[in-house]
Order: structure tokens, then sequence, then C-alpha cells
């Protein structure tokens, strides 16, 4: 009876009304398939926002409770809903979250796995290589490895978080290197990742626990 109101409430509300619920109702089920138990959810009021608000959910005794709520973060220039290399946009969906990097030591108090880059660090974005959205460590010339990359050590990722993003499997050109990191400022969209400030970056970085699988759902909700 539940999933039958949710239907006919789905069905009869405007097309924006109806992509926002049907986010609000999907993430839940999604990361239950992902066994997570703690979600990172970026809300945006439309597709084509270029900012968001971001929380932090846990699951218990079989709720989703917010622990970290109303947090600002800046997004790709043309919103959410990423098909492609370079469009400007940044996924929308739910993932699991990998690894935290950065150029500075790791942070006091963290449970994730946590690496610090070096300038012999990359990410691929070239979709003809065989590494492409992959981390790489090359101490050669890489403008004759990759026709593109990015270089991990930069002050945008003094601290990041790795989405797992078109990585199983990986497909050529569907979009490479998305994450969590510093923002430029709080009205700099980014190119498809996820920013904040360093000090909420850390906040969220210190409560994420490897045992509860989190994972990260991204889309729009009206507020």
């Amino acid at each position: 009876m539940t999933v039958l109101l949710a239907i006919l409430i789905f069905t009869n509300l405007p097309l924006s009304h109806a992509s926002a619920a049907s986010f609000s109702a999907s993430w839940p089920y999604k990361a239950d398939l992902l066994n997570a138990s703690q979600i990172v959810v970026v809300e945006t009021k439309s597709v084509l926002s270029q900012t968001g608000l971001l929380s932090l959910r846990e699951k218990q005794d079989g709720k989703w409770i917010s622990v970290l709520s109303a947090i600002p973060v800046t997004i790709g220039p043309n919103g959410i809903g990423k098909t492609k290399e370079g469009d400007g946009r940044t996924p929308s969906g739910v993932y699991p979250l990998g690894q935290a990097f950065g150029t500075a030591v790791k942070p006091q108090g963290l449970m994730l796995q946590y690496m610090r880059t070096t300038k012999s660090d990359y990410w691929v974005d070239d979709r003809t290589s065989a590494q492409y959205n992959q981390w790489v460590s090359y101490s050669g010339n890489p403008d004759q490895r990759w026709d593109s990359y990015e270089r991990l050590l930069q002050p945008l990722y003094k601290y990041a978080i790795v989405l797992r993003y078109n990585d199983d499997p990986i497909i050529p050109g569907k979009g490479s290197a998305i994450f969590l990191h510093v923002w430029r400022t709080a009205n700099t969209p980014t190119a498809g990742c996820i920013a904040m400030s360093e000090s909420n970056l850390l906040k969220l970085m210190k409560l994420l626990d490897p045992a509860l699988s989190p994972a990260i759902a991204i889309g729009f909700a009206l507020r």
C-alpha cells in the first residue's frame, strides 16, 4: 500500500517535482544495494545548479539519521548528470566512496585509507589510454605518455576523497577524476567534482567510517 501510494503521488507530480521526489526516494534503496550504512547526500535545486548542499546520513536501527547537514558545496559549471568526459557536469546517482588522499599529512583521527601525494602522482583522463580514470605514479614526462591528465599534487587536493564513478567497469570517455575536494571559492564551480571549504571537508572526512561502507548520492531535491 505504501509503495502504491508513493507511485500515485509520484505520477501526479510535475516533472521537476517528480524527479526531485524520485531522488529523495531512491537513494536509500540504492544505498542498501551497496550495503552502505553511511552516505553523503548532495542535493541541488536543479540539474543546472552550480551549487548545492551536502549532508551526511547514517543508518541506525533501520532509519537514516542526519549527522552532518547544510554544508555548502560547488559542483560542475553545467550542473549534474554527467555523461561524458569534459561535459562540465558532476555525476548524478549513487556511488561508493574510495580512499582519501592529499598533499598534506594524514589528518589526525581519519579512519579512511589515506595516501599522501607526490609530484609523481597523476590521474589519467586520456580516454585513449589503458590507464584511463586511474591513479598512476610515474616519474617520467607525463606529456609524452598521456594526452590528458591531472596532477594530484595541487592546492585543490590538499585533502580529497575519490568518488568511485566509472570504475567498475571503466568506460573510456564516460568521465574521470571525480573527487570531493577543497573549493577555490564558494562561488566558483568545479570541472565536475564536488568541492567545499577545507574546514567542512575535514569535518566530513573525519566522520567517514570504512566499516560502514560509505557511499555518495547526488541529485536534485526541492528544498
